[in-house]
């Protein structure tokens, strides 16, 4: 098939993405919007002269430099209006590429300098995506984010407040940050209280940290998924756990190459992973930061590592079959998924 037409297909192929981070996703003209009605001072005035403020480049260096531009964006994601309205777009953009569920994350403690308690910054962002899916058709939940660098208290708020809407649009509870100066055997305690409340877990794991942290939590703080796990590798006996449990890895392959998870896309094990039979679904993480989309992330694979059409349409199905979704409304949307595919003649190998 001519490059014309793949790229075609690419845009027309429906798409889950299960990691994408709420804070990553901000346009640059929606944060002027924000800056304007809320008084405040930007240091560019357009989309062009903002953006390099919002998104990194080429020479960024490490997950804690790439973690910084968000420092940017969040003193304007701190009202409820600026959640509410970040999330309904959210499911814009998915819409524009063809993705057909999204999970969007964020860290409640991160958006409560303004006054709102961590149960109301989750309840604006689901009505956010409430009204994302009405607009746009894109089904959508919530995962709340426990960070790193908080202590147990403000982490198990975020727990408390996320069992308040636990099968009514929030999914999940999450672990981020700085991976590499908070292993995750510090947030056992928090953890069981995920499990205590029978609120499903994913962690941010081999991204920063080696193999261990995925051990860790897989084995000890109840993750079902694992967010990136690039370093899964490093211990074949954890790979092998991995393989055998059937754990999702929520790939993220432009954020994992700025990152600098992996040197370069040489390295990237992306096609081991798949060929070995992990279970491999293949996300955005941060679309405004890394200036990525959903598409974009299917075009790497099938340029770079020479994944088929029928390749990538098995990545989008162990996307559904990851999807933190009651057995229902998956199994409608994996019917969905599947026509689609089926019109556009790509069987999934």
């Amino acid at each position: 098939m001519e490059k014309r037409g793949m790229k075609e297909l690419l845009y027309q192929l429906p798409k889950v993405d299960l990691h994408v981070h709420l804070d990553g996703s901000v346009k640059p003209e929606t944060l002027l919007e924000l800056a304007r009605r809320q008084g405040a001072e930007l240091p560019a005035g357009c989309r062009k002269t903002l953006l390099p403020f919002m998104q990194v480049d080429e020479s960024c260096g490490s997950l804690k430099e790439y973690l910084s531009k968000f420092d940017f964006v969040l003193p304007f994601l701190q009202t409820g209006e600026a959640l509410e309205r970040v999330a309904c777009e959210i499911a814009e953009q998915a819409a524009e590429h063809n993705c057909r569920y999204v999970e969007v994350r964020f860290a409640p403690q991160l958006h409560r300098s303004g006054g709102l308690t961590a149960e109301e910054t989750i309840r604006y962002v689901l009505a956010g995506l409430q009204r994302g899916e009405r607009d746009y058709g894109v089904k959508s939940r919530a995962i709340a984010i426990c960070m790193r660098h908080h202590g147990y208290e403000e982490n198990a708020d975020v727990v408390q407040a996320a069992a308040l809407y636990a099968g009514r649009g929030l999914a999940a509870v999450d672990l981020a940050g700085d991976e590499a100066s908070f292993p995750p055997d510090r947030f056992r305690d928090v953890f069981s209280l995920c499990r205590e409340l029978g609120i499903p877990v994913t962690i941010h794991a081999g991204e920063a940290g080696g193999a261990g942290n995925v051990y860790e939590a897989v084995t000890r703080l109840g993750a079902s998924r694992i967010g990136h796990g690039v370093r899964l590798r490093e211990d074949a006996a954890v790979l092998e756990l991995v393989r055998e449990r059937r754990v999702p890895l929520e790939m993220c392959p432009v954020s994992n190459i700025q990152t600098k998870a992996v040197a370069d896309w040489h390295v990237y094990p992306i096609r081991d992973y798949f060929d070995r039979g992990l279970l491999i679904t293949i996300n955005t993480d941060n679309p405004i930061v890394s200036g990525t989309n959903i598409t974009k992330e299917y075009e790497i694979l099938a340029e770079k590592f020479n994944f088929t059409m029928s390749e990538l349409a098995k990545l989008v199905m162990n996307g559904v079959e990851a999807a933190f979704l009651e057995d229902s409304e998956k199994s409608i949307l994996k019917r969905d998924v599947e026509r689609e595919l089926q019109e556009l003649g790509i069987a999934c190998g």
